[in-house]
């Protein structure tokens, strides 16, 4: 048995409309309870690794991803990423969000280039940035992430990640 806690506004989004969202997570073998006013999830099933991945599902959909991005978690290749934006800006509510303005950029500019260039998937929410990707997807985009809140010009960091993807595309080609 896992428990998870969630923002309470993010309730309804786990159970979706008809309970359709939290009837997919436990067609995974998972039973959840939720408390809709304390944001309290329990997460129990057979298998201990479909809960982590079932926590983990809960996790992304409390921090801000739509279900269907949350669910593939339940695949192996993906994996959940969560950075605490307070980590770089301190306690100061006002950091905190001036740092998440630069990760999602002018209009959502920066997250949906760093989104295109990297493959993975990034959803920002309070004082917390998460990734959801495939490894090496979600390295690229942590890295990326952590340029931007280290201070890092947009334009620096947009060019960082087209040199790695054009190294990436050499190496599968065999070419480095």
């Amino acid at each position: 048995m896992r428990m998870v806690k969630i923002p309470r506004e993010r309730v309804a989004v786990l159970i979706g409309k008809n309970g359709e969202v939290k009837e997919a997570i436990e067609r995974h073998g998972i039973k959840l309870e939720i408390d809709s006013k304390t944001g309290d999830v329990k997460i129990e099933g057979e298998d201990s690794l479909k809960e982590f991945d079932a926590e983990n599902v809960v996790r992304a959909i409390g921090r801000g991803f739509s279900p269907e991005k949350a669910l593939m978690l339940f695949n192996d290749e993906y994996y959940l990423e969560i950075l605490d934006i307070r980590d770089w800006a301190g306690k100061k509510i006002n950091h905190v969000k001036r740092l998440a303005g630069r990760v999602i950029g002018k209009d959502g500019k920066a997250r949906r280039v760093i989104e295109e260039l990297t493959g993975a998937n990034i959803a920002v929410y309070g004082h917390t940035v998460s990734i959801i990707g495939k490894i090496d997807e979600l390295e690229l985009a942590k890295r990326a992430i952590e340029m931007l809140l280290e201070g890092a010009n947009h334009s620096r960091v947009y060019r960082y990640l087209e040199k790695e993807k054009r190294k990436r595309k050499m190496e599968e080609f065999g070419l480095i």
